[in-house]
């Protein structure tokens, strides 16, 4: 049966076949950027009409409730590492299925998309979309991918993506005709189509006629020595590797399918990203997306780059700006030519407590495994004046929970165990049995151990550090003596891995504007990564070899509903899931959240036009600004066409 979700996706993908300036035979209502023309007169590039597929994705900006744009201009943003040149794969957001506004997903590179019973998957491809270097993008870029990437063991030794394999059984795939490919399964695959519209996606066709000059089964064998020498590589299959990077674009030859493309090799200082003449958006003028011509991305020293945005160096900027820059960038804004908005960032919670459940000290590891001792905790924080002193008041007190925003938000889970209470929280450490102190009003074990701990770091920000001063006065108001300690990022991850922490401070849920379609591994023990269980994370992910089972009821409840989400076929019964497994973390404070919808300070040019007042800033879904499609951005003061 087919479900609701399905539907619309389909509903999504019929509606691009009734658009206005679908085809060449309606060449005139396309309008062309100006900074092609002098390529179009030589005949360098085709003129438009014959650049576009034949039935592009038409973006309605109107109905967005911008303004319709025009082309020209170039957008610099700052980063601080040369691998930040990913950021414009991000920000582009080009997938070949995508979140909408009310995180729905529907068709972008593809015109459609057809399930069937949650596990078979029918891609269907524009007519007549291209690379951004003229070739045609067709099923071939599919099979390429899949029989000679994703299925040769030197480029892919551990097999295809997790995404497409379930329950141990790889995914079917067919080449239906030169436009449709299909990839099914015995068994219901709820993670495919989410991959595929991620901030980091997965990708499943890579642009094959260009790649096979690096792969063995194609290219002629002393030209592909040649080029393993002149790079200076292992074997081919490093050469491989190095040119076809997608979501890191750091080779200028490859083709692309995003609205800019990279034109700058590494090293460099500045990296400069032109129009892709062959992007297969318009907008309901017709005029070919993105607005803008060019994006300059400046690489710097990170902790510049304040300085640099309030110096006027950037056009958007959100990276490397913390929200105690506000008011230095707000002041500055007073004399340059920007504007500082505030948009709220996306986590679950900006801060968090993770008891260390792998903990290695015995009395230490049963002691957060205690309900009783984790409860405590949250009830003796004081978020008001964690809020007040540090955000102003412009956060919000919650737990670590989906925010009012996702469609599974639920209040009573982001209020529980909340509230400040120091009476309770004592009477809750006196049952665990800590009823003792010493003589400077510490707790003690029962083996007469203090109980002073360290709550450990990576050092992130100046903001972690003051609400950890905050949290030291609320602690000692229940006997507990805490001291922050803060260490370089591996060596954070390593002891917490090694259990030699008893707890650590990170974010909360990376997404919190979940749906029922998102998959729920933030909220099991799944990956090692994971702060509060990294040993049972590290037991799944590796199918037990590694880590340890998980030894609380509650924890072994949510890796079998994770396991079940990955097994659903329907949106229904995705929901109930994801609302079972939320209300456990609730209720068990795994980990304890502080604030969450903490801002994001958001620089915009005064001259830059349809950036959102307000937005959500977050990793996933919303690829930072990629759901608010950057390419229908563009520059008042850009000079009109002609």
């Amino acid at each position: 049966m087919t479900t609701r979700r399905e539907t619309l996706l389909m509903l999504a993908a019929l509606a691009t076949q009734n658009l206005p300036f679908a085809g060449s035979a309606q060449a005139e209502g396309f309008i062309d950027s100006p900074s092609l023309a002098a390529q179009i007169a030589a005949g360098k590039l085709p003129p438009l009409d014959q650049r576009l597929p034949a039935k592009p994705r038409v973006i309605d900006v109107a109905a967005m409730g911008r303004e319709p744009g025009r082309h020209g201009g170039t957008l610099r943003v700052l980063m601080g590492d040369q691998r930040d040149i990913r950021m414009m794969t991000i920000y582009g957001y080009t997938r070949l299925v995508v979140y909408d506004d009310k995180l729905e997903l529907v068709p972008d590179l593809l015109e459609a998309v057809e399930v069937e019973r949650g596990r078979v998957f029918t891609l269907r491809l524009r007519p007549g979309h291209r690379w951004s270097d003229g070739h045609p993008f067709t099923a071939e870029d599919f099979r390429y991918w899949w029989e000679d990437v994703a299925n040769n063991k030197r480029l892919s030794p551990g097999g295809p993506p997790q995404a497409l394999v379930i329950a141990d059984e790889k995914a079917t795939f067919e080449v239906i005709d030169p436009l449709t490919v299909r990839f099914s399964w015995s068994k219901p695959n709820p993670v495919f189509l989410p991959a595929l519209a991620g901030a980091q996606p997965l990708y499943i066709a890579m642009p094959a006629h260009y790649l096979r000059q690096f792969h063995h089964r194609y290219a002629e064998k002393e030209a592909l020595a040649q080029k393993v020498r002149e790079v200076r590589v292992k074997d081919w299959g490093a050469l491989h590797e190095r040119f076809s990077r997608q979501y890191r674009p750091e080779n200028p030859d490859l083709p692309t399918l995003d609205p800019w493309r990279n034109t700058t090799p590494i090293p460099a200082e500045q990296f400069i990203f032109t129009r892709n003449p062959y992007y297969h958006r318009i907008d309901e003028n017709g005029r070919q997306l993105p607005y803008i011509d060019a994006v300059t991305m400046t690489i710097g020293t990170a902790s510049l780059i304040p300085a640099k945005t309030a110096a006027g160096e950037s056009d958007l900027q959100a990276r490397y700006l913390r929200f105690d820059n506000y008011t230095f960038l707000k002041e500055a804004s007073k004399r340059m030519n920007f504007d500082v908005r505030l948009w709220k960032r996306a986590e679950g919670a900006y801060f968090a407590l993770m008891p260390n459940f792998n903990a290695v000290d015995p009395a230490w590891r049963a002691l957060n495994h205690d309900l009783r001792w984790r409860r405590a905790l949250s009830l003796s924080i004081n978020r008001k004046d964690v809020n007040r002193v540090i955000f102003f008041g412009l956060a919000k007190e919650s737990g670590n929970t989906a925010l009012p925003e996702s469609p599974l938000h639920d209040r009573e889970l982001a209020d529980m165990w909340m509230k400040h209470d120091v009476a309770e929280a004592n009477r809750l450490l006196d049952d665990v049995g800590l009823s003792k102190r010493d003589a400077e009003g510490i707790r003690l074990f029962p083996d007469g151990r203090r109980l002073e701990f360290n709550i450990e770091t990576a050092g992130a920000s100046t903001e972690e550090t003051d609400i950890l001063d905050l949290l030291k006065e609320d602690f000692r108001a229940i006997g507990l003596k805490m001291h922050p300690r803060s260490s370089q990022l591996d060596v954070f991850r390593r002891r917490i891995l090694a259990g030699q922490t008893v707890m650590s401070v990170w974010t909360g849920m990376d997404n919190a504007l979940v749906a029922a379609e998102m998959e729920p591994d933030a909220l099991a023990p799944t990956s090692s990564s994971q702060f509060n269980w990294p040993r049972w994370g590290q037991f799944y992910e590796s199918g037990g070899r590694e880590g340890e089972a998980p030894d609380l009821q509650a924890a072994n409840e949510l890796v079998q509903l994770y396991i079940a989400w990955r097994q659903s076929a329907t949106h229904d019964e995705r929901r109930v899931i994801w609302q079972r497994m939320l209300r456990i973390n609730a209720e068990q404070l795994f980990s304890i959240g502080v604030v969450n919808a903490t801002l994001q300070p958001v620089v915009v040019s005064r001259n830059l036009r349809n950036v959102p007042e307000k937005g959500l800033y977050s990793f996933e879904p919303g690829a930072f600004f990629g759901r608010s499609l950057p390419d229908t951005f563009w520059f008042a003061n850009a000079p009109a066409a002609k």
